[in-house]
């Protein structure tokens, strides 16, 4: 490591601990050339890559390898940085290899959006100069400060099932007759069983470089420069979000916090996520590229989800009061009120993960 490496090094974690910094970094916005424009579009065989601004992509899995989460790709002259490393070692692996279609300068920063397996479990196998930066909080979940993230619930809920989803693809292509269908079911069964694999390699790896209310990078461009915020808003989908906000480019990577339909609760603080978000009105963005599903345009979903989160505080504490468990809760709690704003919602009842978590909360309030 260069004299200079080390110093910034030092700057960096002496100074973050204060909450709010600013890092000049060397590296410019990649040129491109009038007659030859970037594509709008870099498909590989594993990812997808969208254009969203001059130097800056949203991407997401194609389905041939579990990826289970979105990104942004920000690419400069000497290198990139990276938001989010998805959910295994494998899904990390094809999403470095993937880059190179887009540029071949070499990755020097990943940030973690949060600390949830399907947007920070890959970030073992990014090379040891890449700096990875994020919350204190996603830092001392992934460092095991606070219990072994793979023993928790959340990560549990969502991989325990994997065993019988193979064994179920496994019985539909024996019953199959028609080739296309078996040849698709048997593509599913391959990435099925990879990341079967992949799960099974997973180390939790943490920040090296933490924030605890703002970092800001600034990019040298051929305009002048890129300013970069990595913000932390308050406690929502966890106790730790970040959000990445290009200022310039009216551009607001949002991970979980935000999303095109209802988030998974099971780690929320949903008594402070409304106050995140109203956080998030203050920045003046006109697209959000979220941690699941399609980029949005403006702030009409911070609106309709500040609702949902209020309304499902407020039911779930009547009927808690009313002497209900959590389970019973979550099998007659009412939120079709918001079924025009999610499609989720398709009747009574609610994600239990969700109102178990809520539970907690109040419990500890008491």
């Amino acid at each position: 490591m260069s004299n200079n490496k080390k110093r910034f090094r030092l700057f960096t974690l002496s100074t973050l601990a204060a909450g709010v910094t600013a890092v000049m970094l060397g590296y410019t916005n990649v040129q491109i050339n009038a007659q030859a424009p970037a594509p709008s579009v870099i498909e590989t065989n594993s990812h997808r890559f969208s254009l969203i601004a001059d130097g800056v992509y949203h991407y997401v899995g194609t389905g041939a390898v579990n990826v289970m989460s979105n990104g942004m790709l920000v690419v400069g002259e000497n290198d990139l940085l990276l938001v989010d490393s998805h959910v295994t070692p494998g899904a990390a692996r094809a999403l470095l290899d993937s880059v190179k279609a887009v540029s071949d300068k070499p990755v020097r920063y990943l940030v973690n959006s949060h600390y949830h397996f399907d947007h920070a479990h890959g970030n073992q196998v990014f090379p040891a100069n890449v700096e990875i930066i994020g919350h204190s909080f996603t830092r001392a979940k992934l460092n095991g400060e606070m219990g072994n993230v793979l023993e928790e619930s959340t990560f549990i809920s969502f991989t325990e099932g994997v065993p019988a989803q193979i064994a179920n693809l496994q019985m539909q292509i024996a019953e199959a007759t028609d080739a296309d269908r078996k040849a698709a079911l048997e593509s599913q069964l391959s990435t099925a069983l990879a990341h079967q694999t992949s799960l099974a390699e997973i180390v939790p790896t943490p920040p090296n470089i933490t924030l605890e209310k703002e970092l800001t990078l600034y990019q040298t461009v051929m305009q002048g420069s890129r300013e970069i915020q990595i913000l932390h808003t308050g406690r929502g989908h966890t106790g730790g979000d970040v959000v990445v906000f290009l200022p310039q480019e009216k551009l607001l990577f949002t991970g979980d916090l935000l999303l095109p339909g209802l988030a998974y609760m099971g780690d929320a603080f949903a008594q402070d996520w409304p106050d995140a978000l109203e956080a998030l009105r203050a920045l003046d963005f006109d697209t959000i590229l979220p941690g699941h599903g399609a980029p949005m345009q403006g702030k009409e979903k911070i609106d309709h989800f500040q609702a949902y989160l209020r309304d499902l505080w407020t039911r779930t504490a009547s009927m808690k009061q009313q002497g209900l468990t959590f389970e019973q809760t979550a099998v007659q709690i009412d939120m079709t009120s918001h079924s025009g704003n999610y499609a989720q919602i398709r009747g009574p009842g609610a994600d239990p993960r969700a109102i178990r978590r809520i539970y907690e909360l109040m419990d500890a309030e008491d």
